[in-house]
């Protein structure tokens, strides 16, 4: 009697435990996301791995692994359904404080939306996690840190709130004294860029429809207008005529050539080229009317 319940005991399978299931979950939805790409199925069952991680143990010390593993192939998946508005909410409701989020999934959250084009959505919860003390201690901490500067507070603007970070507590938990030195360099080079835009509203381009390449073709085109009121100053203020033509010509091929670079199928584009012909019909009249004006006066005589 007891070798058969020792023979039954063999053959039955043994009980799965609750760290095998959810194990065995989150690979499913990993198989999900990156080999079928059913993103909602992925997700779906992101959700209810979370869900069964309540009924674990929580001295259990893989139950903090899971439910990371799950929230970062969950915000995957919202990601790739264009429903990333609720990344950050979806994870709070998870983690509850914004403080207990771990670095790893901070760091997605930070790069998620600043690859939308809403960085100050992780505004408040990046500066809260950064200040607080037990997380200066793990790992990924100056990740974090060096996300919520660059993709974050410089594109927002907040420079004043970016220096007392560098040189902050945060700062000195964070970056070397190389690394410091550099996040000030961009800083200085981003207010240094904001000081040189133009005053004047009617010479600026709309920032929310030309974005970066307009001013970095506001730049090339303020380089041009000096250039051409130097040959401008050369050729028609001094009329010293110590200016060689063959300099002119060069000057007016090098200027052909940044042209021809500036995207005329840009409507941002439309505005410079126009402003710079301008100049160049200016400098035009003023290098040949005195003739045009001479030749009717020489037929009259």
């Amino acid at each position: 009697m007891s070798s058969a319940a020792n023979f039954s005991s063999l053959c039955s399978p043994p009980l799965t435990s609750p760290s095998t299931q959810v194990s065995s979950m989150l690979e499913t939805a990993a198989e999900q996301l990156m080999v079928y790409t059913d993103f909602q199925a992925a997700f779906e069952t992101c959700t209810r791995g979370l869900q069964s991680l309540t009924h674990m143990e929580q001295e259990d010390n893989r139950c903090g692994e899971f439910k990371a593993g799950f929230c970062i192939l969950g915000i995957q998946a919202l990601a790739e359904l264009n429903q990333w508005h609720g990344v950050l909410s979806w994870v709070l409701q998870h983690y509850e404080q914004q403080e207990k989020i771990p670095a790893k999934i901070m760091q997605m959250c930070i790069l998620l939306y600043s690859k939308v084009g809403e960085p100050a959505v992780m505004h408040a919860a990046a500066r809260v996690w950064l200040h607080c003390p037990s997380n200066s201690r793990v790992t990924g901490f100056g990740t974090v840190a060096e996300l919520y500067l660059l993709h974050v507070l410089v594109p927002t603007g907040q420079n004043d709130e970016a220096l007392e970070l560098i040189m902050g507590e945060v700062g000195n938990a964070a970056f070397t004294e190389g690394q410091r030195q550099a996040a000030l360099e961009v800083l200085e080079e981003k207010e240094q860029q904001l000081e040189e835009a133009p005053l004047d509203p009617r010479l600026s381009p709309d920032p929310e429809i030309c974005g970066t390449t307009v001013s970095n073709q506001g730049s090339v085109v303020h380089k041009l207008e000096t250039m051409l009121r130097f040959l401008y100053r050369k050729l028609f203020v001094t009329r010293s005529g110590s200016f060689p033509l063959r300099r002119v010509f060069l000057a007016a091929v090098l200027l052909y050539m940044l042209l021809v670079r500036l995207d005329p199928a840009l409507p941002s584009s439309f505005m410079w080229i126009s402003k710079l012909l301008q100049l160049l019909k200016q400098m035009w009249r003023a290098m040949f009317a005195p003739y045009y004006q001479a030749l009717p006066q020489s037929t009259g005589l």
